[in-house]
């Protein structure tokens, strides 16, 4: 994807744009290629490889601090996603922390934003749930009460991505009157400390390296000093395209991988190829106009319309769809050797269905293409 231009380049160790995508480049083609079956399949959970990305700038650039570069942001999500999708899922998961924490603007959590920032630590965000409940598609998992100094929240998040012991997560609660009926949400870090353990989840049909969990609290104490916004629901008004934008660097990189399986096979077997649909070149044309869209819309990532918020849904929701049919063309292409299960195109074929279904999947963001083209305003 095109970097976005900035005027003033911020002064830190990832301020160059090349060097940041030469770095990531390294590390996603040396030390990440080789281990993604073992990620995809083995649940092997890379924060060595994670905190390498860091020191490369992967997870900072899309921050305010480092001049808001959410193109760049883009590109490295996708060289990450391209060789595999579970890590640029986990690396959405981290740049969309790391932006709960800035906007926040509570000085505690900005002070955690540096080792966040360089893969020193480790956060990811539990919004599944809260982003379906403020919608109405679901209802919300955890609760909040208000007491002394912070809040106390119980419940259970089905799914939480990217956390262990000692780690973090964005997540939101509701917090309800005394007759039961609902104040508003508050949004918080929760830290994954000695009150709080961690569920294994059913086993998936890949991407087991996410390190996803069941998380159950009980009574769980929210100080004030881990409060990202109290109302929630103003906050992810805010966000929310920014939070959507970041996950076509998911769909880029498996398009773009999925591409260049089917190219790598060209010289073999493209006299018998050129009778399949979608081929390379017609997939990569399409792809590319996905990564303009994704540039201009990447220039102004917290613009609040509702035009910007419809291009924002459309493009994501096209990324998924051109993520299933790159990923099955590249295993058409490739016949047999496609679909052995230790293939490139047949990790991708999982990972393009993650993408479709993650939050938002593509049926929650035609429902909310729905809502915004019929004038209503989305929770």
């Amino acid at each position: 994807m095109n970097n976005v231009a900035v005027s003033n380049p911020p002064l830190s160790p990832w301020a160059d744009d090349a060097m940041v995508q030469a770095e990531v480049a390294r590390v996603a083609s040396e030390q990440l290629a080789p281990n993604a079956y073992r990620i995809d399949h083995e649940g092997y959970y890379p924060t060595d490889i994670m905190a390498d990305l860091g020191q490369a700038g992967a997870f900072a650039t899309h921050l305010d601090q480092h001049g808001s570069r959410f193109g760049l942001a883009l590109s490295s999500m996708q060289e990450i996603s391209r060789h595999c999708g579970s890590t640029g899922f986990m690396t959405w998961c981290h740049d969309v922390c790391g932006l709960y924490m800035e906007q926040s603007g509570n000085p505690a959590l900005l002070e955690r934003l540096q080792g966040h920032a360089a893969g020193q630590t480790f956060g990811g965000t539990a919004l599944s749930n809260p982003m379906k409940a403020l919608t109405g598609i679901e209802k919300m998992a955890l609760k909040a009460k208000k007491v002394p100094g912070g809040y106390r929240v119980s419940g259970t998040l089905p799914w939480v991505s990217h956390i262990g012991q000692g780690q973090y997560c964005g997540a939101i609660a509701g917090v309800d009157r005394d007759d039961g009926s609902r104040s508003h949400e508050v949004m918080f870090l929760l830290d994954i400390d000695d009150r709080v353990p961690l569920r294994p989840c059913p086993e998936f049909s890949g991407m087991e390296g996410t390190s996803t969990w069941s998380v159950p609290l009980d009574d769980y104490f929210v100080s004030e000093d881990q409060i990202i916004a109290d109302p929630a629901r103003p906050f992810i008004q805010k966000i929310r395209g920014a939070f959507i934008l970041l996950q076509v660097g998911i769909a880029a990189g498996v398009i773009q991988g999925s591409i260049d399986s089917i190219r790598a096979v060209e010289n073999q077997l493209g006299h018998v190829n050129q009778y399949l649909h979608n081929r390379p070149d017609e997939l990569q044309a399409e792809f590319d106009e996905v990564a303009k869209r994704a540039a201009r819309l990447a220039e102004t990532p917290y613009d609040g319309s509702k035009d910007y918020l419809l291009d924002v849904l459309e493009l994501r929701a096209h990324g998924s769809e051109l993520s299933l049919k790159a990923s099955q063309s590249a295993l058409l292409h490739q016949g047999a050797r496609g679909y052995l299960m230790n293939s490139a195109p047949q990790r991708r074929i999982r990972e393009a269905h993650f993408v479709a279904i993650v939050t938002p999947a593509i049926k929650h963001l035609r429902w909310e293409m729905d809502k915004l083209m019929r004038e209503e305003v989305p929770a």
